[in-house]
């Protein structure tokens, strides 16, 4: 059996009496040519399963590191044991080349490599439970790093970053203002158009006002507004500490006795909390006026009527219970993307992985801390 490309590489391979093959390699053996020898030898090897291999290196001109790296393959993918395995008739130059990489040893170490598995199921999990114990421990500290920190600003009202505070405000509340409010308009439309079509069989056009109204400031207002937010602002506090620590920027504030926490963390969570509410209340009125506009041309509804039946179908409470879950959700927001900030160790790659763990770590603890609101609103009332 012999391969050959013209000049540059050859090679016969003979089966012996015993199971033995031999390969008489011819040419040059470098970057070029080392790979598709590697793989056609070796699809050899895996077919016939010798039980010893010899390689004739007599007819070969040239061999580089790759060359080398070809005779460590081809070992390891062949027989084992004793005699399994033999090089014969290199020349000066190509035994030069050997004797410089010491090829026996490299053998050796990389028949080791060969053993080295893959750890088990067993261990990944200890693994995995280790990581997230210490991820646990790290959030816990985080914790009360961030209520020391905030406890301090608050018996030391000088000590707040003021123009860091109003950035933030502005970056998670002003700027969120055009797609919270397209959304919200939005999703009035739908509600009130979905309800309409039932109520309006029972000549109930008027309550299209109280669902939509209901709905928005009691769950989806909130809930929509902080799922807006995390996306946007809390993959942003992530990237930002984030990528402050790749460059060691924390660091260096650390050296220069800044209180990080208090530096980077504060203002973030005190904006968050502030605008998040803000935000809501607007979602809230655009869904309205999304839902009076379906009222309007579709229920033969008067503006009037339905701004009546809003405002009978509102009280305080609801309006205040938006706020206050509305401000949790601002918090926890804050909270998580500076949480993962603060983890990010590497390169860039980790700066993203940071960010997509706040937005879905955010997002989680939204849901979470509704539904354990929701439980309470039910007892509580």
């Amino acid at each position: 059996m012999t391969r050959s490309d013209g000049q540059e590489l050859g090679y016969e391979a003979r089966e012996s009496a015993g199971g033995e093959w031999t390969f008489a390699l011819t040419g040059r053996i470098d970057a070029g040519s080392a790979g598709r020898l590697l793989s056609e030898i070796d699809h050899l090897l895996r077919e016939k399963k010798p039980l010893r291999v010899t390689l004739d290196l007599s007819g070969v001109q040239y061999m580089d590191d790759f060359g080398v790296l070809l005779l460590l393959e081809l070992k390891r993918h062949g027989p084992t044991g004793e005699g399994a395995f033999r090089i014969l008739n290199p020349g000066p130059k190509i035994q030069e080349i050997l004797d410089m990489m010491d090829f026996e040893a490299l053998a050796e170490e990389h028949a080791a490599l060969k053993k080295k598995r893959p750890p088990n199921a067993l261990v990944r999990l200890g693994e995995a439970s280790i990581r997230q114990f210490s991820e646990g421990r790290f959030a816990l500290s985080f914790l009360g790093d961030v209520c020391l920190a905030l406890g301090y600003v608050i018996l030391h009202p000088r000590s707040l970053r003021g123009e860091d505070t109003i950035q933030a405000m502005q970056r998670t509340g002003v700027d969120a203002v055009p797609i919270v409010g397209l959304i919200s308009l939005l999703l009035g439309l739908i509600m009130a158009f979905m309800s309409a079509v039932q109520l309006e069989q029972f000549g109930a056009n008027i309550y299209v006002a109280s669902l939509v109204s209901l709905a928005m400031v009691r769950e989806l207002g909130p809930i929509m507004t902080a799922i807006l937010v995390a996306g946007r602002s809390g993959s942003s506090y992530a990237a930002e500490i984030g990528t402050m620590k790749i460059s060691e920027e924390v660091d260096a504030l650390y050296s220069m006795g800044f209180n990080t926490t208090r530096f980077l963390v504060v203002p973030k969570i005190l904006a968050s909390v502030l605008v998040v509410p803000v935000l809501t209340l607007f979602s809230d009125l655009f869904a309205i006026f999304g839902g009076l506009v379906v009222g309007v041309s579709m229920l033969n509804l008067t503006a009037g009527a339905y701004i009546d039946q809003t405002i009978r179908t509102l009280s305080l409470f609801d309006v205040s219970w938006g706020f206050f879950k509305s401000a949790v959700f601002g918090l926890l927001i804050a909270y998580v993307g500076c949480l993962r900030g603060f983890q990010v160790r590497g390169g860039a790659a980790a700066v993203g992985q940071a960010t997509t763990s706040a937005v879905v770590s955010g997002i989680f603890l939204i849901i979470l801390f509704d539904s354990i609101f929701a439980v309470i609103l039910t007892y509580w009332g």
